[in-house]
């Protein structure tokens, strides 16, 4: 398991801890990078998926499911690079033990 997947799992987790609806509208191109679900969340791709499914009150197979876990990664990864901007004095250790998921 890489470092990038780990970081997305906790990023998609702290953004949707902040109970934020993100708007299909806004969604950003990837660049061109990709994961598969198995690379993304391993053996627990379903309760990512479900945990996204929960929150937008949507089927587990619903086609935009996979736009919002992007998104979520996204804007995750863009709210702990601010808060970790913000502390860039604290070790990554003492930085991860602090975010509150």
């Amino acid at each position: 398991m890489g470092a990038e997947n780990v970081i997305a799992r906790i990023a998609l987790a702290y953004s949707l801890k902040s109970n934020k609806k993100l708007d299909l509208n806004d969604i950003q191109d990837s660049g061109g990078k990709e994961y598969s679900r198995k690379v993304l969340f391993g053996n627990y791709d379903k309760y990512y998926l479900a945990l996204v499914a929960q929150h937008y009150q949507l089927h587990i197979s619903n086609q935009d499911l996979g736009k919002y876990v992007k998104m979520h990664v996204d804007d995750g990864l863009q709210n702990l690079f601010s808060k970790l901007e913000s502390k860039s004095d604290t070790s990554a250790l003492i930085f991860i033990n602090s975010i509150e998921i």
